[in-house]
């Protein structure tokens, strides 16, 4: 045999090997994919069945959006939406139709994407020949940082759009080594499905850019550079129209926000130090993390920018042997980039720093991480390489454990306020959200001692008036309710839903016009606040404005066909004001769907019925029903209901309707 035989004849060999290794690679990823499943469900148990917490209310499709129409306005209408974020939502859309409000689905989705996303994670890993492919997929999975990202539901953002951005980077890889134009068109689509679910991967052509330099040392313009130049037009326009959404419509704007250059230098330094910290050692891990005073007036705020640019030129001088530490690093900060402060996001009202917001950036610091401890365990000696094998096993069970533990904050939303609170008492937000919690709960002392201390550490929230305002009017204290709405209109004079309040604290009172000049300045703000409609057309009934006071009352059932209310009321005004005889028909129509969206067991809507039946003629269903409203009155402790009840039974009893007279 001569030599250049012998030579192909290794070379098959090679190849025989290294298709063998491969196959046998891909069997025990599969293998590590299934049991990573199992460890992930197993992880994840305590937030399983975690109930919405915050703005998950906001992401669950809301009633109005549950149709095919609504469905068309997620698409089209920036603003029907918390975020514009259409394929995102398109799921929650997707998913209501599927489970409702039930919780465990959303949560299970959630898992599923990060599984998806950790398996297409590993098999870039592979094809970049990165060793440590296991280490790092494992770690990406159950690092408690990506906690936050994968239990709370409204974070489907970061989970979607995460499956995205690998299926890109993995598609886009495979056609740099093809150069199919299928396959760049397919990467570029993924890419545009990502932006579409959160435009923070929008940095991924970057993270390419920076992922191929250091695999090959260099960047050529025509092979390199070019093909991504599409993926930075595009990520760039997304990212200017999100800044634009969260600006105008989402609220990321004012006092909160006025930074000048220098002091986003400052927190851009921070930020990126407080993300490797947090990276490194996990612990103290919170919803809402205390907000930094940043001032350029402060010389210690400078050690992070300056001490950052110092190791990013002991990377760079490291670069010249091992490209890996800085092209992680580089990869960390670019795609923290949309986070690092040069953008107003909505989230810095609360803190400069979220734990979701490094879901992907993290990997710039694992996977360089997991890459060297495999390298190191690899030239142990073999009796000495178990040890590794046990270290590297120990630190993925810590982070299981850690995540665990850190998943229980996410079982409620009472839950993850009191956390919050005793880890950080500064957490404004988390003070302002429990209250809001115990005021639903009837808890009235305990909400306004929390609303207090919101309105304490930030005086210039208007939100913690407005909800102080409400436990007030609930208690009755008329004044005190009235002075808080105030205050809170000074702060923010265009909000619909102070002027409402304002107008029903002013009505405990008995002074009626102020109310009513108070709830038609709430619907000009919000013309389409069903509330404002309906007590405005009250007030106007009271008054004998019969005509006005329905208009209104059809005004807020044209708002929210399900409107009990507004349906109830109006029947109550067909069948007790000076009305034509047509309506009497009308009325009884409307109090019967009113009393079948009620459940038949509403006191106030039956009495309308009865109200309804009896200026239809019909007395002696007039009677019984309003016996049963009586007997639900009595049995709630209503008196006033069931006095002004019985006195409506006897007109019936006698052949004769209940009417109001102008």
């Amino acid at each position: 045999m001569d030599r250049s035989t012998a030579s192909q004849a290794n070379d098959v060999t090679e190849q025989t090997r290294s298709d063998t290794d491969k196959s046998t690679a891909s069997q025990y990823d599969w293998v590590f994919g299934l049991l990573l499943a199992i460890v992930i469900l197993i992880t994840y148990l305590p937030a399983w069945n975690g109930a919405p917490i915050w703005d998950d209310n906001a992401h669950i499709t809301s009633p109005e959006l549950r149709s095919l129409e609504g469905l068309s306005r997620i698409w089209a209408h920036p603003g029907a939406t918390q975020q514009y974020y259409p394929l995102a939502h398109t799921i929650f859309w997707i998913e209501h139709r599927l489970w409702g409000d039930s919780p465990l689905g959303y949560h299970l989705i959630n898992l599923l994407l990060l599984w998806i996303s950790t398996l297409l994670l590993l098999q870039i890993l592979r094809r970049l020949q990165i060793p440590g492919a296991w280490l790092a997929a494992a770690i990406f999975a159950l690092h408690p940082m990506q906690v936050e990202s994968v239990a709370w539901i409204s974070e489907l953002k970061n989970t979607l759009s995460g499956v995205f951005y690998f299926g890109s980077v993995f598609v886009y890889l495979r056609f740099d080594r093809e150069r199919k134009p299928q396959l760049y068109i397919a990467a570029l689509l993924l890419f545009v499905c990502g932006l579409l679910s959160k435009t923070v991967i929008a940095t991924l052509p970057g993270a390419l850019l920076v992922v191929l330099w250091w695999k090959r040392g260099r960047l050529l313009l025509k092979p390199d550079i070019l093909p991504v130049v599409p993926f930075f037009i595009i990520g760039a326009a997304a990212s200017l129209f999100t800044a634009w959404i969260e600006r105008n419509l989402v609220g990321a704007n004012g006092a909160d926000y006025s930074f000048s250059f220098i002091e986003r230098l400052l927190i851009a330094g921070r930020v990126i130090w407080f993300y490797l910290g947090k990276l490194i050692w996990p612990l103290d891990l919170l919803f809402i993390y205390p907000r930094w005073q940043i001032s350029q007036s402060i010389w210690w705020q400078y050690l992070f920018p300056v001490s950052l640019l110092l190791f990013l030129g002991v990377l760079c001088w490291l670069s010249r042997r091992w490209r890996a530490p800085l092209a992680g690093f580089l990869f960390f900060v670019g795609t923290l980039f949309p986070v690092l402060g040069f953008l107003n996001v909505y989230p810095f009202r609360y803190s400069l720093v979220a734990d979701h917001f490094q879901y992907l950036a993290c990997l710039g610091i694992i996977v360089p991480a997991s890459a060297g401890i495999a390298q190191i365990v690899q030239n142990l000696h073999r009796r000495h390489r178990l040890f590794g094998y046990a270290f590297c096993a120990v630190l993925v069970f810590s982070f299981s454990v850690l995540s665990a533990a850190q998943s229980r904050m996410y079982t409620d939303a009472e839950m993850v306020w009191n956390t919050t609170i005793s880890r950080n008492p500064t957490a404004w937000m988390a003070h302002n959200n429990l209250g809001a919690l115990l005021l639903q709960q009837g808890q009235l002392d305990q909400a306004i001692n929390h609303f207090r201390s919101a309105i304490d550490i930030k005086p210039d929230e208007a939100s913690a008036y407005m909800n102080l305002g409400d436990a007030l009017l609930l208690k009755r204290e008329w004044n005190e309710a009235i002075e808080e709405y105030q205050k809170a209109l000074e702060l923010k004079p265009e909000v619909s839903g102070a002027h409402y309040n304002l107008a029903n604290a002013l009505l405990g009172l008995g002074q009626i016009d102020d109310a009513i000049a108070q709830y038609q300045e709430a619907l000009r703000i919000n013309p389409n606040n069903a509330d404002a409609h309906n007590n405005l057309g009250a007030v106007l009934f009271q008054k004998g404005q019969f005509d006005e006071a329905i208009a209104h009352y059809q005004k807020a059932l044209e708002i929210n066909p399900q409107d009990v209310r507004a349906r109830g009321n109006i029947a109550w005004a067909f069948a007790t004001s000076p009305q034509p005889p047509v309506r009497k028909a009308i009325a009884v129509k409307l109090a019967e769907q009113a009393n079948q969206l009620s459940g038949g067991a509403n006191p106030g809507v039956l009495r309308v019925l009865a109200a309804a039946y009896a200026q239809n003629g019909q007395f002696s269903d007039a009677a019984e029903t309003a016996g049963r409203a009586l007997q639900l009155a009595m049995a709630r402790d209503n008196s006033v209901l069931a006095d002004s009840l019985r006195s409506e039974i006897e007109l019936y009893q006698t052949g004769l309707p209940y009417r109001l007279t102008r």
